[in-house]
Parts: C-alpha cells; structure tokens; sequence
C-alpha cells in the first residue's frame, strides 16, 4: 500500500501508524491530517474511492462523516451566538414559532445542543423520502412531541439534531443554511466539502461500505441490543424512522440532500482545519469567551438512546477517560461519526485532528484505526 501525502520532521511515525490502518485493520480509502498552533504536521491519504477500486483517494476525496457534520452544525450555530443573533437561554419559539407545538414551547437552544431537549426521533412512521426535503423535514420537526420532558434528561438525537438545530440556525440567522455555511466556513476556510456531497471545492467523493473483517469492540453494544429488544422504542425509532436514514448514502438523493446530522462530506483537512483553529490560542472561528462557554460541560450521564455515559458541550462530545471518547487530553472536545470518521480539537496542545475512512466499523466512538493515530501523534508532541 503507497501513503501519500506529508509529515513534518519529527513526525514520520505516523506514516507506519497511518499503514497499519490498511495492513492490519482493514481500511481500503482513507486520510489522516493533524494541524498543531496552525501548521499541518501531517497531511496523509491512501487507498481507493470507488467500490471497483479504480480511483486513488486524494487529500480532497470526500467521505460521508455522518455525525461528525454535528460539530460542524454545531460551530454554525455557535457563531450566531458570538454575533448576537442567537440566544441559547431563550426558547428555540421565539425565532420559531411553529416549534412552540406538541410540549415544545420551552425548549431553548441550549437543550438542542446538549440532547436534553428530548425531540430525538419522529413519534410517528413518517414517508422515507422526507429526509430528502428540507422544508417538509422542518415542518414535521416542528410538530414532533418531546419523547419525554425537555430538560429532565440527556438523549441523543442522531438524526433530528440536524433538522432542529438547522431550523433554529436559519431562523435567528435569516441566511439558508448552506448559504450560511458557505460564508462562515467553506469560503474563509478554504474547506473541500460541506453538508451533503455536492456544490462544494471537491467533486472526489469516496463511496462507502462496511469494513469486510470488524474491528474488535471496544464497548459492548448496548444499542443494538436495545434496538432489537424494543423495535417501537426511542432507540430503534431514533435510528430507523424512517429506514432511508440507514440506506442509501452512496446514492444520488442522500448525496444532494440536506441531512446536517448526518450528511456532511469532509477531507480529513477540513475535519483539522476547523478544530485546529478552534484550538488555537487566537481562533478566527469563534471569541474565546464563545469557546469556552461551548467547550463547558452542560450535561453528563447515561445517555438514554447512546446508553453510555457521555459528556456534552454545546454541540460538541467532551473529552473523557475511555480510548474511544479521548480527544488528545482532558480539554479536548469534537465529534465522532458512524463508522469510524472523527474530528477533535486539544486546546491545551493547539492540536485539532482529523480522520476520515470510507470502510465503516461498528464503533460506537472511535475505533481501534483512529485511537492509533491519535495516540502515536501524542507521542510525539
């Protein structure tokens, strides 16, 4: 297997951990990149990105990061509070007022960000091409009914995050989402993809699939268990209504939807860029003070759909003990993604990180591919 790409003096083991992705754990199209206080200290691809194995994956090719895009949307919304049009302590209503419906009413942009505000799945089967339709997907959104009391518990929202916190974002923001995207993110950051797969610098777009040998668990899957031991329960209906948010990601119309909870299309210099900057002592992204208040834990528990204990900021998972969840140290804080993909920042070593893989493993978190990057690029840092 030929690596391409660079590494700065001092940090070429990283070639051989980045190899060791392909050699022993299965990867067939990924990339690696690592920005530390503003300079790339690795920048790295290999493999193919097409399923007939005809195409060389570029430091450009786009990978479906499913919910990394979470930090991402995240960072949007964030800087509509940095800029004063966004209050996350006041109801999402009072720039939303059809979302004021089914128990919502008190609902505030801050229980958005952290999951505590219990809108994690549709109560009702809904069409599976709904998901393609941005306007009817914030309309339904709208009218959902909490699962349980906003406020009194912590739950992932693996999908509907997208459509609640993307609706509130254009709302206070008055700017179409994409548009907004473009104008903070895509064109100051130079980046190569964004939500969805086109429209972006980059039109190399990886197709993705399962990696033919699993990695070795790190957790024990309590969500698969819990999918299969209640099929109408928030869990299983989180992930499966409708059952197009399971299938067809290499498809036409998931790659030229909007879905922001799931649908980003990222180079792993993207994932850097942005967390790398977050990281620095000076980011242009966001005002320190904004940072700081986003990168504060605001809720911590068993997660009632990840069934894991987990920490959140605002719309970023915090760095925590296990292997899977250690974002580089304990100020560290980013999102993984479905299969494998993950972009992090470490203020306190001015690192942000990125990975992206189009074989996806059955991680809850990071696996056992992105965990070796992250622990040979901190021995040598």
């Amino acid at each position: 297997m030929d690596i391409n790409g660079y590494c700065a003096p001092g940090f070429e083991a990283l070639f051989d951990a980045f190899a060791t992705n392909f050699r022993v754990h299965g990867d067939v199209g990924a990339a690696f990149c690592a920005v530390q206080h503003g300079e790339v200290v690795a920048s790295l691809w290999a493999g193919t990105e097409d399923r007939a194995g005809e195409r060389g994956f570029e430091e450009h090719t786009l990978v479906n990061v499913f919910s990394s895009s979470k930090g991402v949307l995240a960072l949007l919304a964030l800087q509509q509070v940095a800029a004063g049009r966004l209050d996350l302590d006041i109801p999402v209503a009072h720039y939303w007022p059809e979302f004021a419906s089914a128990g919502k009413q008190d609902v505030t942009g801050r229980q958005l960000l952290c999951h505590r505000a219990g809108t994690i799945a549709f109560r009702e089967r809904v069409p599976d091409d709904l998901i393609y339709d941005w306007p009817a997907a914030l309309e339904k959104v709208a009218a959902t009914e909490p699962w349980w009391q906003p406020g009194s518990e912590q739950g992932y929202a693996p999908f509907l995050y997208g459509w609640t916190l993307g609706g509130l974002i254009e709302k206070a923001s008055g700017v179409p989402l994409l548009d907004l995207y473009r104008q903070m993110l895509a064109e100051p950051l130079q980046l190569d993809g964004g939500f969805g797969a086109v429209g972006h610098r980059s039109q190399r777009i990886a197709d993705v699939g399962p990696l033919k040998k699993p990695l070795p668990e790190l957790r024990d899957n309590a969500i698969g268990r819990s999918i299969k031991e209640d099929r109408q329960g928030p869990v299983a209906t989180a992930f499966t209504n409708p059952v197009s948010l399971m299938m067809g990601t290499n498809g036409d119309e998931w790659r030229g939807a909007l879905i922001p909870a799931a649908n980003g299309h990222f180079s792993a210099r993207d994932l850097a860029t942005i967390y790398g900057d977050l990281a620095s002592e000076a980011p242009e992204l966001l005002s320190l003070d904004t940072l700081r208040e986003a990168t504060r834990e605001q809720s911590r528990g068993r997660d009632r759909i990840l069934q894991t204990e987990v920490a959140f900021g605002c719309g970023f998972i915090l760095s925590g003990a296990a292997k899977d969840l250690h974002f580089g140290s304990d100020a560290g804080f980013g999102h993984p993604g479905a299969g494998g993909s993950v972009g992090f920042g470490d203020p306190k070593n001015g690192v942000g990180f990125g990975y992206i893989t189009s074989r996806m493993g059955q991680s809850l978190f990071m696996d056992q591919r992105a965990i070796g990057l992250v622990e040979c690029l901190y021995r040598l840092i």
